[in-house]
């Protein structure tokens, strides 16, 4: 069983920054691999960004060059910063392992 946790989310000016952190708890039983997607309103969720294992980093085109996912080096938590948030950065966003997800935490852009 694994169970996740974000946390940071709020509200933000647009060009700001905004650092969310996923808390990892329980036995990871699969090839460590833990991703963000986000879910606009009334929109779909889509994927964000992913790191695995050795820190291997992926990004959808939207986070490239603004958002950087990392983790820490025990692999209990990992963080997503962003940066230049614009009004489409709007969402919840979540942490996902497998078929695990987080509660998900909110970030509003807004002026």
């Amino acid at each position: 069983q694994v169970q996740l946790v974000e946390s940071g989310g709020g509200l933000v000016q647009p060009g700001g920054s905004l650092r969310l952190s996923c808390q990892i708890s329980g036995t990871i039983s699969r090839s460590w691999i833990i991703s963000w997607h986000r879910q606009p309103p009334a929109k779909d969720r889509e994927f964000v960004a992913s790191i695995i294992a050795d820190n291997s980093t992926t990004y959808a085109e939207f986070a490239k060059g603004r958002f950087t996912i990392s983790t820490n080096g025990a692999k209990n938590t990992v963080y997503l910063q962003m940066n230049n948030l614009k009004f489409a950065d709007t969402a919840v966003y979540h942490c996902r392992h497998g078929g695990y997800w987080g509660q998900g935490t909110l970030d509003s852009v807004s002026s």
